[in-house]
C-alpha cells in the first residue's frame, strides 16, 4: 500500500506542477505527452518492487505469494495490470480536482470582472448623463436672465435644488422614489418658467408617492427631459406635455406623450441624442428582464410607457440622510 501510495503521488505533483504548467500550457503537446507516459510507465514499474519486498517480510516470495516471477517479463506483466491501472486513476483524478479547481477560479475571476465591468458603465452612463442635464438648464437659466430677471431668479432657486439633488442625494444606487418626483417637479417648474405660455404641462405624480421603495437615480428625468427638447413650438396651435406617474404592487409605470411638430428629424425624437440611448442601457444593466419600456413616434406625438418592477429599500441611504 505504501508503494501504490507514493510512487503515483509522485507522478501526480510532477504532472501537475512541473509537466502541464512548462509543456500543456505553453502548448508543448507532443513533449508533455511523451513525458506524461514516461512517468506513467516509471510510476508503473515503482510499484512492482513492492509486491517483493512485501514477500520477502512475509517469509515468501513473490512468485508464491503474488504471482509474480523473478525475472523482467515478470515485472512488466505485474506493473502493466493494477499499477499502470492506478497511476492512470490518480493522475486522471488529480487532473480532473485541478481543472475544476481553475475552472472554479477562472469563473469568479470572470464573474468579478463583469461585476467590475458594469458598474463602470453604470457610472460613466451617470456621469455622462449630469453634465448633458446641467448644460441644457444653464442655457434655460441663461435665456431667462435677458427676457425676465424675476423668473431668472426663481429659475436659480430652482436650479439649486437640482444639484443639492444630484451633489447629495443620488450617490446611492437606490434613493426613495418620493425624492426622484420631488426632483422632476423641480425641473418641471425650471422647464416652464423658460418655455412659451402656449405650452400646458400636465405632471399627476401624487398616487406615486411612497417612500419605502427605491429607484436608481436620474431613469426618469432623462424621459421627461426629453419630452421638454422635442415638444412642438406652434404659434397658432396647442403644444403640451401630459406625464402620469403610478406605483402599483411595487410596479412603477411612468406614462408621457407630447405634441411635437411634423418637421421635427424622426432620428432626433426617438433618440434624443445620448439622453434615450443612456437611460435605455441603464434599464438594461439596473433592471434586466425587470422593465418594458415603449416608445412611440407617431405623426403629431411622441409618447414614452415605462413599467419598472422597484425594490424595496431595506435602509434610508446615508446620502438622504445628510439631506
Amino acid at each position: 500500500m505504501f508503494f501504490y501510495t507514493i510512487f503515483p503521488a509522485f507522478a501526480v505533483y510532477l504532472n501537475l506542477y512541473f509537466l502541464i504548467p512548462r509543456y500543456l500550457q505553453k502548448g508543448r503537446y507532443s513533449s508533455y505527452i511523451l513525458f506524461l507516459i514516461l512517468i506513467i510507465i516509471a510510476s508503473s514499474l515503482l510499484i512492482v518492487p513492492g509486491y517483493y519486498l512485501t514477500a520477502w517480510l512475509d517469509g515468501s516470495n513473490a512468485e508464491k505469494r503474488f504471482g509474480i516471477t523473478n525475472d523482467w517479463k515478470g515485472i512488466y506483466n505485474a506493473a502493466r495490470s493494477e499499477p499502470l491501472k492506478s497511476t492512470i486513476a490518480a493522475i486522471t483524478l488529480g487532473m480532473s480536482i485541478k481543472l475544476t479547481k481553475n475552472w472554479l477560479e477562472t469563473q469568479r475571476r470572470h464573474q468579478a470582472l463583469e461585476k467590475e465591468k458594469l458598474e463602470t458603465e453604470l457610472k460613466f452612463l451617470k456621469y455622462q448623463f449630469n453634465p448633458h442635464f446641467l448644460f441644457n438648464s444653464i442655457n434655460s437659466i441663461f435665456f431667462l436672465i435677458h427676457k425676465n430677471p424675476d423668473m431668472a431668479s426663481d429659475s436659480l432657486a430652482k436650479f439649486s435644488e437640482l444639484l443639492r439633488h444630484q451633489l447629495y442625494e443620488s450617490n446611492d444606487n437606490l434613493i426613495p422614489i418620493d425624492k426622484e418626483i420631488d426632483y422632476l417637479e423641480n425641473f418641471i417648474e425650471l422647464e416652464k418658467l423658460r418655455q412659451n405660455d402656449n405650452l400646458k404641462v400636465s405632471f399627476d405624480g401624487d398616487e406615486a408617492c411612497t417612500t419605502n421603495l427605491g429607484i436608481a437615480p436620474f431613469i426618469l428625468m432623462t424621459f421627461v427631459e426629453n419630452a421638454f427638447k422635442h415638444v412642438s413650438k406652434h404659434k397658432d396651435e396647442p403644444n403640451w406635455i401630459d406625464i402620469k406617474l403610478t406605483i402599483k404592487n411595487k410596479e412603477l409605470l411612468l406614462c408621457l406623450i407630447n405634441s411635437k411638430s411634423e418637421e421635427v428629424n424622426k432620428d432626433v425624437v426617438n433618440y434624443g441624442g445620448i439622453g434615450l440611448k443612456n437611460v435605455q442601457r441603464r434599464l438594461e444593466l439596473l433592471y434586466p428582464e425587470k422593465f418594458e419600456l415603449d416608445i412611440k413616434d407617431n405623426a403629431g406625438t411622441f409618447s414614452v410607457k415605462c413599467r419598472i418592477q422597484l425594490s424595496e429599500l431595506t435602509a434610508i441611504p446615508s446620502t438622504a440622510l445628510m439631506a
